[in-house]
């Protein structure tokens, strides 16, 4: 037997052993939420634990619209709280011909969502939720979002931050205006261990 198969073959008299537990700073699964076919107007996370350092949601997402828009703004909210004005948020964007940089304040926009009229296209999101169970400071978002629609598309770098210093326990994602999520829109929560 050569020294190499020998080595995979006798690991644990090697010195290898199995997984450990989870270690600081390791992404652990919390939850995950998959549309059925008969849509959904937002998906929710809730009782979420304080036991994480940050959270991270993971997003695939389609509208449901029977219109052909390429894109729907998407929207979140923590702990129920929907008012516009405590939510603000900056956003860089690119689309391949140009390229732009804005504000807007008093609304909870963050994020996009593929339209209907590009069939089996998703958009992808990626929210980081920063020292979500801290409650000496506001929340920070950070998000990477984009769709690509074979010959257009964007990719969008976006920031928010929540003007509350409760703890986050749930989380709501929604349309800014307009349709459902399709069904195969797909959402996963993940905390990340101290």
């Amino acid at each position: 037997m050569s020294p190499l198969l020998q080595t995979f073959a006798n690991g644990s008299a090697l010195g290898y052993r199995s997984v450990s537990a989870a270690a600081a700073g390791d992404f652990e699964s919390i939850a995950t939420v998959s549309v059925g076919s008969g849509g959904a107007a937002n998906v929710e996370f809730t009782s979420i634990p304080s036991t994480y350092t940050h959270l991270q949601v993971r997003a695939i997402a389609k509208a449901a619209a029977t219109a052909n828009d390429a894109a729907y703004d998407l929207r979140l909210s923590f702990n129920g709280n929907t008012t516009g004005a405590d939510y603000n948020e900056h956003y860089l964007f690119g689309n391949g011909s140009s390229v732009g940089a804005g504000v807007n304040t008093n609304n909870r926009i963050i994020g996009t969502s593929m339209g209907s009229g590009n069939a089996n296209m998703f958009a992808v999101n990626l929210y980081d939720i920063l020292d979500y169970a801290n409650t000496n400071k506001y929340k920070t978002v950070r998000t990477l979002c984009g769709w690509d629609a074979n010959g257009s598309g964007q990719v969008t770098f976006m920031s928010q931050v929540w003007m509350k210093t409760d703890a986050i326990t749930s989380i709501k994602v929604d349309f800014n205006t307009g349709p459902s999520f399709a069904q195969y829109s797909h959402f996963a929560l993940y905390g990340i261990r101290t």
